[in-house]
């Protein structure tokens, strides 16, 4: 997540730097002329709306991310052993391969033999 973060202001930054270097100095006065006629404001529209549109997707996915990871799901551990099942309310970043830590804050710690059943919270 934070590399997508990083990855992100990189591209803004150098846009930016793009953007404010301007035009080398070796064009010949024709081709100046030209370029002038050419408008440069509509390269500049096209090149801030990109932006802002990467911007906008790189803050919806992460706001999805974050919303999907604080969904309340119902988490129920099947023992074969103990012959006993318990079910738990747990948010999904909380789901770890041998732990589980539900809503009111509760460490479970799983073995190798239990079976773990996740679906949707009922109440939300």
């Amino acid at each position: 997540m934070l590399t997508q973060i990083l990855v992100t202001l990189l591209v803004i930054a150098g846009a930016f730097a793009y953007l404010r270097s301007g035009r080398s100095s070796k064009v010949a006065r024709s081709e100046k002329y030209i370029a002038a006629d050419a408008s440069p404001f509509f390269s500049r529209i096209v090149i801030y709306a990109m932006i802002a549109v990467s911007m906008l997707a790189s803050a919806s996915y992460w706001g999805w991310t974050w919303y999907d990871d604080n969904t309340v799901v119902e988490v129920t551990i099947s023992s074969p052993i103990e012959a006993m099942s318990a079910s738990y309310q747990v948010r999904k970043k909380d789901i770890e391969a041998q732990r589980i830590t539900t809503v009111d804050g509760i460490q479970i710690r799983l073995s190798n033999q239990e079976r773990v059943t996740v679906k949707a919270a009922e109440n939300q």
